[in-house]
């Protein structure tokens, strides 16, 4: 964004210079000189009207309902078997109080062992869900990142 004294606000430029030039290695073009679909089921690059169709279209991919649905196969399944842990722990230490003061060596009791698991668990989701997100959704959703970024930059010109 430059600003200068003395300009009027309005003037002020606002727009993205990272929009300038395409990135390295996303200018592929067919033989006719069209741009062509990415590696990882990429969108077909017509030229849209304006910014909203073309935010429709990417929703409307296949590419964009894989990422999706990616995510969904992940996180509903984690979200669910935690809450289902974290609501055995909060039972148990109601229903079962004799079965959490249990000790288990020394002053270590069960219910100290459990909350330590939740600590652990949490900790262990964290993981699993950033290398999930790593290894089978990142490339799919930056390829569409760039899709959108060069057809939104087509329809500004």
């Amino acid at each position: 964004m430059e600003k200068q004294e003395g300009r009027d606000p309005a003037a002020v430029r606002t727009d993205d210079p990272w929009y300038d030039e395409p990135a390295g290695g996303r200018s592929e073009r067919g033989a006719a000189g069209v741009p062509v679909a990415g590696p990882y089921g990429g969108l077909p690059r017509q030229q849209a009207h304006s910014a909203a169709e073309i935010y429709l279209e990417v929703q409307r991919s296949p590419a964009f309902q894989e990422v999706r649905s990616r995510y969904r196969r992940f996180v509903f399944p984690a979200a669910a078997a935690f809450i289902l842990w974290y609501l055995a722990y909060v039972v148990a230490a109601t229903a079962a109080p004799g079965l959490m003061a249990r000790p288990v060596a020394g002053a270590v009791n069960v219910a100290m062992l459990a909350g330590l698991g939740q600590f652990a668990t949490t900790f262990l989701l964290t993981w699993a869900y950033a290398r999930h997100a790593r290894l089978r959704r990142d490339r799919a959703a930056l390829e569409l990142r760039w899709d959108t970024q060069e057809m939104t930059r087509g329809a500004r010109r």
